[in-house]
């Protein structure tokens, strides 16, 4: 037979996928399975991190095909976005021409990977025919009160000249760039997505099949505390300033509160005082700064005394009011009780800033009171209650709950419950994004696009640099309109949607992608949804993955679909790292897929992406594992050229327990231990040979891993059509079990001999062998056996 010559096997069987739609899915009578991957943002070339997530997907996909499912496994373009804009302000060209020009590359490289994706269901974000349903979805929103528009204090990146949710700030940085995040007051579009918080937090209950990680991440992001709001008074005036702490059992160790900056009390607290102007300086500072930073552990915290003060409710004590970097307004009321004794940050704080401290809760295994001078950290653990009045002696989670009964009863608090999780701004003041759908009317005020003027398409000659404002708001044609309710002359909305609305729905798309009187089918979604496997990375855990649960459930209202979740199983794969490093152009580490491709071939290349690592595990980059892969492809390949007519038994015992590991394997996303039964099913073929049906299983179980390689064997042998409709190999139970095994015989409690014995023999056969074995006769030396003990299968024990 010919050697293995990749690049025409490869090209051979990528045209034959093409022609015969071999990967298209259509509803069917058959079990479905939906298997997706996070489609990419077409930067016109794929990298390892794609190679290794979508190979993940494929691999999965080819392996339910074989199983018998009807697989629906589609691809897009995530289109719309700041980099496309970047890219073509600095190559001098539209974003939508290089964005195109990116998809096309990406979709050439992805199909020379083998991947078995349906192309006819392709979806692009940047295409009016997608986009139209971006602004349908926003108009159902807002007809339900979920689309608002408010002034308020949000996240800009100067270098991206637009605004930033909470959720895109990474480090005090802009999730793209990487640029500084200022402070700045606009007038915003926000999605109401604490309409649905309860949902978002009880319905994770649901999701048994995704990773503890992300289930704990968007818990926390959501951030649902039960506690207690507390009515602190202002010394001057006697006005309310509401606290909210899920600590009311150290209420009594409060000796200062904190507001954050933006609170507009903070004003009225600081008019006339002496620190007027030092606290004004001192807002303008932390203006500046990201919220993330601000709230981090690892930066210092800043602070200023407002020259104020307030009364604590529990014991009349006149307390200094502070205002302070670390207090958010979006937390709570906006104001903190400081109890340096019992919260490390705030410890940190007033021994910075001299002020007072008292403890509240004495430990149970201390003897010695605690003493707030002495203390070297906060006591941030359980105790019983002290310098609480009446509270005293009590153990603080008994004090916490008859404390905060006690507020409510007199009327100097409340017990509630406050959410982390704030309304999803998506205004972006940028070109290449969807129009959001509104209109300005001096007659009407704000109104939604009719339904049947959709899409507002993007004018494709808005002047753009980069700087200042909305390129929209340039174009006076795409400006001007004319009011769908009075039909005055009207002006139209000239920001753009963030990219993650677009991203929030595209699962359903791909069930009905020509679908032309709704986002999607609802008999398709009926079929298809939910997703069952969702591959990307954990980067995606609250900002994408967050955002879709949101939409799911809004489609869910709307009657639209009858599940709650949208991806029943979630698997996050890791990096792929070169020299201990993510690959990056800057490290300049990159391996090109698109060498090695060339250099061994597509089959090679996901064989050692799915070998080297777990797909959860972080992949360590080696030349030497590409080596390796490229060797065992053709040990593989020269098995044709010396089949037997009938294999012995132990090969076609070797071939049934490697179909049972392969297959729990498999199922299960061990491809790497399932490529090393292979390996060794490949070895015991080169000991004693194999015959066509131990070979035939064999590549079947390999093509998922190296499709084109093995379409070419399965030809090979004779086999008509393709190898994706031979079905998965079944094991025979019988097969599994061996004639003989081999168990160590230990004497005196050491192993001195190994000896096979029939299969669950009984003791007085074992007996009889082990009489037999020199070895065990020499370290016996006709001694009297006190023990003899058998361990069925897996060891003889003797004692003499």
């Amino acid at each position: 037979m010919a050697e293995y010559n990749f690049k025409e096997i490869e090209e051979k069987w990528q045209k034959y996928w093409h022609k015969n739609k071999s990967f298209k899915a259509e509803v069917s009578s058959r079990p479905k399975f939906y298997c997706l991957e996070m489609f990419p943002y077409p930067s016109g070339k794929i990298h390892m991190g794609h190679v290794r997530n979508y190979s993940i997907g494929d691999v999965y996909s080819r392996y339910k095909l074989a199983q018998g499912f009807n697989v629906l496994h589609p691809m897009g373009f995530d289109a719309f976005g700041q980099p496309a804009e970047n890219a073509a302000i600095k190559n001098k060209t539209k974003p939508g021409a290089w964005t195109h020009k990116c998809i096309e590359e990406m979709e050439t490289e992805l199909k020379k990977m083998g991947l078995s994706y349906d192309w006819d269901r392709e979806v692009s974000t940047c295409d009016p025919d997608y986009y139209r349903w971006n602004q349908w979805i926003f108009i159902k929103m807002f007809e339900k009160g979920l689309a608002y528009k408010k002034a308020s204090g949000v996240n800009w990146c100067p270098s991206c000249a637009t605004t930033l949710a909470n959720e895109e700030v990474i480090d005090g940085g802009c999730w793209r760039c990487h640029t500084k995040v200022e402070q700045k007051d606009l007038d915003q579009w926000y999605l109401k997505i604490t309409g649905y918080k309860e949902r978002l937090l009880e319905d994770l209950n649901q999701l048994k099949l995704w990773p503890e990680r992300v289930i704990a991440m968007q818990t926390n992001w959501i951030g649902k505390s039960s506690g207690c709001e507390i009515y602190f008074r202002r010394k001057d005036n006697n006005g309310v300033i509401p606290v909210f702490t899920t600590r009311a059992d150290t209420i009594f160790g409060a000796t200062y509160i904190v507001l954050a900056p933006e609170h507009p009390t903070v004003l009225e607290l600081i008019k006339g005082q002496p620190q007027e102007k030092e606290v004004l300086k001192f807002i303008d500072k932390v203006s500046q700064e990201s919220k993330v930073v601000r709230s981090s552990s690892d930066v210092k915290k800043e602070g200023i005394f407002t020259g104020s003060y307030a009364i604590n409710p529990v014991n009349n004590e006149v307390i200094p009011i502070w205002v302070a970097d670390y207090v958010l307004m979006e937390y709570g009321t906006g104001v903190i009780m400081a109890v340096p004794t019992h919260d490390q940050r705030d410890f940190l704080f007033a021994k910075e800033h001299g002020l007072a401290m008292r403890v509240v809760i004495q430990p149970f295994t201390q003897q010695c009171e605690l003493c707030a001078e002495d203390l070297s950290e906060a006591y941030e653990g359980d105790g019983r209650q002290i310098n609480s009045a009446q509270f005293n002696g009590l153990p603080n989670l008994e004090g916490k709950a008859a404390i905060a009964e006690w507020m409510e009863k007199t009327r100097i608090g409340k017990i509630q419950t406050h959410w982390r999780l704030r309304d999803w701004l998506i205004s972006r003041q940028r070109y290449w994004g969807t129009p959001i759908p509104m209109i300005y009317c001096d007659k009407c005020g704000v109104v939604s696009v009719a339904y049947e003027d959709l899409p507002v398409e993007l004018p494709k000659d808005a002047p753009f640099t980069g700087e200042g404002g909305s390129p929209l708001g340039k174009v006076k044609e795409f400006v001007d309109c004319f009011c769908p309710k009075c039909k005055a002359k009207a002006r139209r909305e000239t920001d753009t949607m963030a990219t993650f609305f677009d991203s929030s729905w595209y699962f359903l798309r791909y069930c009905s992608p020509e679908f032309t009187n709704g986002p999607f089918e609802v008999k398709d979604a009926k079929y298809w949804m939910p997703v069952d496997q969702y591959i990307g990375g954990i980067e995606h855990a609250i900002l994408h993955l967050l955002y879709s649960r949101f939409f799911t459930k809004f489609f869910k209202d709307l009657g639209m679909i009858d599940f709650d979740e949208p991806f029943t199983k979630l698997l996050t794969q890791g990096m792929v790292l070169k020299d201990g490093e993510v690959m990056s152009k800057s490290r300049g580490n990159i391996v090109d897929p698109d060498s090695m491709i060339q250099r061994y071939g597509a089959d090679t290349l996901r064989l050692f992406m799915l070998f080297a690592a777990p797909p959860e595990t972080e992949l360590e980059w080696d030349d030497r594992g590409m080596d390796g892969a490229f060797k065992f492809l053709n040990r593989v390949w020269r098995i044709q050229d010396n089949l037997k007519d009938k294999a012995d038994e132990p090969v076609v015992r070797s071939l049934h327990k490697a179909i049972k590991k392969i297959s729990e394997d498999m199922e299960a996303f061990k491809f790497n231990t399932a490529i090393a039964s292979m390996m060794e099913l490949v070895n015991a073929i080169y000991q004693s040979g194999a015959d066509k049906e131990v070979y035939s299983k064999l590549i079947i179980m390999l093509s998922p891993i190296a499709p084109h390689f093995c379409e070419e064997l399965w030809q090979n042998l004779g086999n008509q059509g393709s190898i994706i409709k031979a079905g998965w190999p079944k094991f025979d139970q019988k097969l599994l079990v061996e004639d003989t095994v081999e168990m160590p015989v230990q004497i005196n409690g050491k192993v001195r001999s190994k000896i096979s014995f029939p299969t669950n023999a009984s003791v007085e056969i074992i007996q009889a062998i082990v009489a037999k074995d020199e070895k065990v006769q020499q370290w016996i030396q006709a001694k009297p056996i006190k023990k003899f003990i058998v361990v069925p299968n897996k060891i003889v024990t003797i004692v003499v």
